[in-house]
This record gives C-alpha cells, structure tokens and sequence, in this order.
C-alpha cells in the first residue's frame, strides 16, 4: 500500500513538474547559424540604417523601387517601431551595433516619443518622423491607438529591464521607458465600460467604436492594462471584454490540430499569423495558460496548421510546398491583405515573416522554407533588409518593398528561439507578474 501510494505521489508530482516546467527549444544545427545570423542581422539593419533619421524610430514602409504613391516615406509606426526597440536590443546582444551605439539610438527614439503627439499616454498609430504630428491612419482614426501602443510599451518594457542595472546613463534609459509606460491611461479607454477600445480621436472621440473582443494580436494589451501601476484596469474587463464572458473558448479542429480559442471573424483554420506573433515578441507563450488556453498549445498549433494548409495546397497556388509557406498580413497582389488558410483568405502569396516569426513554433518547417527562399530564389525574395515582405510565385509577382510591422517579428522570435532574450526580458518585469497572476494566468515565470 505504501509502494503504491508512493508512486501515485510520484506521479503526480512529475505531472506538476512537467506542466510547469519552461519548454526547452532545440538549438540550431551547426551548419545553420551562419544562414541563421545572416538574416538576422540584413533584417536587423531595417531598424538601424533604414530608420527615420530625425526620430530613430521604424519607417512604416521601404521601398526599394523608390515608388511611394502617397509619399509617406517619412511616415514612422509605433508598433513596427516599438518592434524595432526589440530588435535594437538583439542587435546589442548579437554584436551588429555596439552597446554605445544602442543607447544613443535609444536616447533620440524616447526623445520623439516623449514630445511627440499622445492621446491619454497613448501614441497614433502613425506619426510624421520629421515632426512628431499625429498622421491619420483613416478619417476617424487620428489619435490614440491603443494596440499600436502596446506593441510600443512591450518593446519598452524589455528596455526597462534590459539598462536598469547599467551605468547611469543606461539607468536614465530605463527610467525614462519606465516614465512613458506609466503615463498611458489605459482605464480611459475602456469608455466607461468592461472592454478596452482600440482607438480614442481628440476631433471625434470614440467614433471608432472599435470594442477589442475575442483571439488576434491584442492579447498583450490586456495583459499590459491589467499590468498597469498607474492606471490598470479591473479583471473583468479582460474576463468580460477580450474573453466575451468565456465565448472565446471555442475549440476547432485542422489537419488534427484543435485551436481552442475564437479567432476573430471565425475563420475554418486560424487567423493570419502574426496573431501568433505580435503578443508573443515579449509574451513567452512557454507554459503560459490560462482558464480559456494553454497558448503555447494554441500558437505552435496555428503556425503548423498554417504550415500544413500551403503543404496540401487544396488551392493549387504554384510553388506552394513544404519549401515555401506562410501566410499573414502583408503587401498582397493588389495593396494590402490578411493572407490566412482559408479559400477566402490565400491569395496565393507568401509572406516571409510568418514562417520566419514562427522559428519558435515550427524551427524545421521554417528552417526549410528559410534556405529554400535564400539558396534557391535569391534576389527575387532577398534584398538589402533581408527578405521582401511578400511574393508570389502563382502570379509571378515579386516587390522589393518591406513593412516594419512585418520585419521586425523576423528580428525577434528568431532570437527569442535562439536565447529567449526578449522573453526572459518581459517576463521578468514584476508587474507583469502581477497582472498575469491578476488574470488567473499561470507560467513557469511566476513564483507561486
């Protein structure tokens, strides 16, 4: 009887620990990191030479061809540049730009962002790098935005974190991103209700009306307005608002892989992908659950269906393949498109980011389609800033041009796989904690 009581107690413990415990990522195979680094570092420089002069911050847009029909080249992004913040960081570590010379780029970015147009503590989604002045991202859509400025305070939080013990100019970085992340109002855009609005305009207030309900890119900015010290919101306006009282959990099933939450706009196969990068560049989906997820579960599950939908090809889209896959919002053959694996939503364009974010989730699938597009099509996908942002080889079209909201995911889950970096930087803010345990999540980051 004690032997068996024994191994049921040891049994349980084993499952405690193994549901805890951090998933380990398999490293890179030797005769990969050279490939590896590379595109890293060319989609690295983006955000380094290809940065807006005056602010430092991302270009919304680069085009190699010189062709801007709106003439927005100087047009800068909070969330690509809060992407970029990250990946500055990556370049430090991986030895693309000195320590110094991170700190100064650092200095110019929060410089703009502390004199630049804000709405309640929160940036627009586009500015004028030259003058800070908000630029309309539509009609209605010309102040605060609030998931862009999420994208920004995740990549500042990690900055936080990463100078707060550095000499003192490195700790006045910090304590400046610090500054910035506990101005932003984030109970003023809940709108007097149980859910957080995307957008609040100084002309036309909440004409938006765009309430942020259900699974996309926004589960950060829940977990940041529940995080807030200065200005969080109370817990059932992630439980009644974002999780729609419980109707997010929804489970649906591709290629054998469920999907346990309600993607936005109830796809067949998931959204696009970068649903499963966005909150995820500083977010560490590793044993990260809640009652409605395990989301390590949920993001591996979407890229790999997202994977095997291109590898079956029920389309028949020409260079579709185990080579060559991914889809997600990006450049499209007319304008711009959330390229998704539904019949409705592949165009037949392949958008680089979404496999290459995905290192994380799918490191072989995306290492394949990583050397094929390098090794095998060259200059058509590859350029000064890494790979384009999207081609198509069903409709023979092929663009120089690049999207910072698309190049800097690249930049940071592939280190995020490599080291965790950006990972263990989030995670380890003690506020974060707090709101997460707030939230009734669990990870293997907080000590219970």
């Amino acid at each position: 009887m004690k032997k068996y009581l024994f191994l049921v107690l040891l049994l349980i413990c084993s499952t405690l620990i193994a549901q805890n415990k951090r998933v380990r990522l398999d490293p890179i195979a030797a005769r990969d990191t050279a490939l590896f680094r590379k595109v890293q570092a060319a989609t690295f420089q983006y955000f380094w030479d290809g940065a807006e002069t005056v602010s430092g911050l991302a270009r919304e847009r680069v085009h190699m061809d010189n062709i801007y029909p709106q003439n927005d080249q100087d047009v800068v992004t909070s969330g690509g540049g809060g992407f970029g913040v990250m990946a500055i960081l990556v370049g430090i570590e991986r030895g693309f730009i000195t320590r110094a010379q991170g700190v100064k780029r650092l200095e110019t970015i929060l410089q703009f962002l502390e004199t630049a147009d804000r709405f309640h503590g929160a940036w627009p989604h586009w500015w004028n790098g030259k003058t800070g002045k908000v630029k309309p991202f539509s009609k209605y859509d010309d102040g605060g935005d609030l998931v862009e400025s999420s994208f920004m305070l995740q990549g500042l939080l990690c900055v936080r974190q990463y100078f707060q013990n550095g000499n003192k100019q490195e700790k006045a970085i910090a304590a400046r991103a610090d500054k910035l992340w506990k101005e932003v109002d984030f109970e003023f855009y809940r709108n007097k209700q149980n859910v957080l609005y995307w957008h609040w305009s100084p002309n036309y207030e909440w004409k938006m009306n765009f309430a942020v309900k259900g699974y996309n890119e926004c589960l950060i900015m829940y977990i940041l307005a529940a995080s807030s010290p200065t200005h969080g919101v109370p817990t059932e306006v992630y439980h009644e608002g974002w999780a729609m009282n419980g109707r997010i959990k929804e489970t649906k099933t591709s290629y054998n892989l469920p999907l346990n939450l309600k993607h936005q706009g109830n796809p067949p196969n998931g959204g696009p992908l970068f649903w499963a990068h966005y909150s995820y560049l500083g977010l560490d989906p590793r044993g990260l659950k809640d009652k409605y997820a395990n989301y390590w579960d949920e993001t591996v599950n979407q890229a790999k269906i997202n994977y095997e939908w291109c590898v079956q090809n029920s389309e028949g889209y020409k260079g579709y393949g185990p080579n060559n896959w991914g889809l997600t919002a990006s450049y499209s053959v007319k304008g711009y498109a959330g390229h998704a694996p539904s019949k409705e939503s592949d165009k037949g364009v392949i958008s680089p980011t979404a496999a290459l974010s995905s290192f994380p989730y799918t490191p072989n699938e995306s290492m394949q389609a990583m050397k094929y597009w390098y090794n095998q099509m060259g200059d058509k996908v590859w350029g000064k800033y890494g790979f384009y942002d999207a081609f198509s080889i069903h409709h023979n079209w092929f663009q120089p041009r690049y999207l910072a909201i698309d190049q800097g995911p690249i930049v940071v889950m592939m280190e995020n796989y490599r080291t965790g970096l950006l990972w263990k930087l989030f995670m380890s803010c003690p506020e974060i904690q707090q709101g997460l345990t707030k939230l009734g999540f669990t990870s293997p980051y907080i000590k219970k």
